[in-house]
């Protein structure tokens, strides 16, 4: 915005008085229609704060110690209680706020709106962790800038007006959000500031910052969906084998002459076109002029205008949903991740949420970690010959995906009767999952077979996670992922509380009750229980935070009520997603299907026609 400006001094006297009591009303008005703005009793941390060392990174500049404002204070810091809501101008983005933040000349920031405060709050706790303090959140609506401004992270104001709800990809709200970025951008480079830009459905896992300065020549350093390997160690990737997208998700900006004019022509180019998605339109301007390498520095190339030098960042490190939680490429080639952005994946924001969750890099609230009704888990069993034998196909995927679905098809019903959440067990797939046809798995990725895959690759976890009407669909049942119980943040008296349960046949001596009155020994239970025999035996045990099963394999005989097994049929048949894709077919993808085994001569075939093409639980007039 434009300073404003005393009036011209040849006016008469009497303007300056009227602006100065107009502009006391307006002062006053604003104040009032802040009151339900202002009070700073700040709610409850939904994550733990972060380390005091961290937390105690104070707004010093220069060793010299500066008054404590709202653009310095230690972050995780609340705003002293009874202190009235600084006025909105406060919000306003300047080079001061970026410089009260910023160290060694460098700004970290990402920018979402209230749907993603989660995300924002972890993606904050990790980089406070390491350390890094050199962080502002762009809020794009003012839900959003009052919650982080009452838990202490320093944020600023969009001016984006934006709605709270999730940004669905490819939605309009989507490419407002891709947008805003790019004015971002161009409203933070000319502070003379490095700009480290993030998504915020990213998280960091080591302070990037020292190995952004390894590359002081480079003018860009951007991340990219690169999936194959062109380096082994943790050099930049090697631009001429790079055949993914580079990814606007993480890319670092140094404030130079090419960057700026970058800058400034991809806004440009997304302000003359509301159809344009911002990544590809970043790609379409790097390779305008591409392929030069920069003398002396072989990692770079030059780009866009043949004088901008770009860096590919190694998504061996820098990583994709992809090299992170299929392939565990940083793992194989025994490298230290700095990041993970959850793309590659499916379920849109639950996905992505999940996908944290299963690594367990996501900060949930206290609640979370200790359910009403407590948890039930179990051991999956799978013969070996499913995991390992035989060539790795659809069918044999299938197979084995399919063993795995029947057990937890079981402990979803129990868990339902119970009235307990399942902690999901880990799953197991030999081929991986992509939207375009492949052979399996996409060749020269580091990818092994079979290996633990990300549960949104089989399970449709935003349907998991909705609240579908009881009348039609049975109680909702909740769950967690696979790692739940081995998470840090899960209480001590969560953990402790805990009992094993093992099957056995209904008519052996060991499956006696009177075995279960012995404490400390397994709570016994008949294969084929009924629903009365369940509720029974775990009646005493409601207290008990976490059941634990030994086996799902025939655990449960079914549920006696013929309108109750409806409803729970109705809702998990929709828990499952589908596989894509078979290559070179028009219609390749194949539904998983929770009822399999009920079909006799059931094949995994993609459907035949548009007609077929839809999940085994809808009906489709033919």
């Amino acid at each position: 915005m434009a300073p404003w400006c005393p009036a011209d001094s040849t006016k008469p006297v009497f303007v300056g008085i009227y602006g100065a009591v107009i502009g006391g009303f307006a002062v006053s008005a604003l104040f009032f229609l802040l009151s339900s703005f202002s009070s700073l009793a700040a709610p409850p941390l939904p994550i733990p704060p972060a380390s005091a060392a961290a937390a105690n990174l104070s707004g010093a500049v220069s060793g010299v110690a500066q008054p404590e404002t709202m653009y310095n204070r230690p972050i995780w810091k609340p705003p002293p209680r009874r202190e009235r809501m600084p006025a909105p101008r406060a919000f306003r983005l300047t080079r001061e706020m970026v410089g009260a933040r910023a160290r060694g000349g460098a700004i970290v920031v990402t920018f979402g709106n209230h749907a993603f405060l989660d995300f924002i709050l972890t993606w904050v706790r990790h980089l406070t962790d390491l350390g890094v303090d050199s962080l502002l959140v762009g809020a794009m609506d003012t839900k959003l800038l009052r919650e982080l401004y009452l838990r202490g992270v320093p944020v600023f104001d969009m001016g984006s007006r934006m709605a709270t709800e999730d940004a669905v990809w490819g939605s309009p709200t989507f490419h407002k959000m891709g947008r805003e970025k790019v004015l971002l951008i161009n409203a933070l480079l000319p502070f003379g500031y490095e700009l480290l830009m993030c998504d915020t459905d990213m998280v960091w896992l080591k302070n990037p910052l020292p190995y952004l300065a390894r590359y002081p020549d480079a003018d860009l350093l951007t991340s990219s969906d690169q999936v194959i390997p062109t380096v082994t160690d943790d050099s930049l990737e090697n631009w001429r084998e790079v055949t993914g997208a580079y990814n606007i998700g993480i890319f670092h900006w140094r404030p130079t002459e090419p960057a700026k004019r970058l800058a400034k022509d991809w806004k440009d180019l997304l302000l003359s076109d509301d159809t344009l998605w911002d990544q590809n339109a970043f790609n379409d301007l790097m390779h305008k002029k591409f392929g030069y390498p920069v003398v002396g520095e072989d990692e770079l190339v030059y780009s866009y205008d043949g004088k901008l030098k770009l860096g590919v960042l190694p998504a061996s490190i820098f990583c994709s949903g992809h090299t992170y939680f299929v392939q565990g490429m940083y793992h194989q080639l025994r490298l230290e991740p700095y990041a993970v952005h959850t793309t590659f994946q499916y379920a849109g924001t639950a996905g992505k949420r999940h996908r944290l969750r299963e690594a367990m890099l996501f900060f949930d609230q206290p609640s979370y970690y200790d359910s009403p009704g407590g948890f039930l888990s179990f051991r999956p069993n799978i013969p070996k010959s499913l995991l390992l034998d035989g060539a790795h196909t659809v069918k044999s995927h299938f197979a084995l995906v399919n063993y795995q679905l029947k057990q937890i098809r079981t402990a979803l019903a129990i868990a339902s009767l119970l009235k307990r959440t399942l902690v999901m067990p880990p799953l197991w797939c030999r081929l991986d999952r992509m939207w375009f046809g492949h052979p399996g798995v996409l060749e020269g990725t580091m990818t092994r077979q079979p290996f633990l895959c990300p549960m949104d690759h089989v399970f449709e976890v935003h349907v998991m996670l909705k609240d579908l009407p009881k009348e039609e669909f049975g109680p909702h049942i909740d769950f967690r992922e696979y790692s739940f119980l081995e998470n840090p943040s899960l209480p001590k008296q969560v953990k402790e509380s805990f009992l094993e349960v093992e099957l056995c046949n209904e008519h052996s001596t060991r499956c006696s009750t009177t075995n279960r009155t012995n404490k400390g020994a397994p709570v016994l239970l008949p294969r084929n229980s009924t629903e009365q025999t369940l509720l029974d035996i775990f009646k005493p045990y409601k207290d008990i935070k976490i059941l634990q099963f030994s086996s799902m394999v025939n655990a449960f005989g079914g549920f006696s009520d013929a309108a109750v097994d409806t409803k729970f049929r109705n809702r998990v048949k929709r828990y499952v997603g589908l596989w894509c894709c078979v290559q070179l077919r028009e219609i390749g993808h194949i539904y998983y299907d929770m009822y399999w085994d009920e079909k006799p001569g059931w094949k995994p075939l993609p459907p035949q026609t548009k007609v077929e093409d839809h999940p085994p639980w809808l009906e489709v007039q033919e």
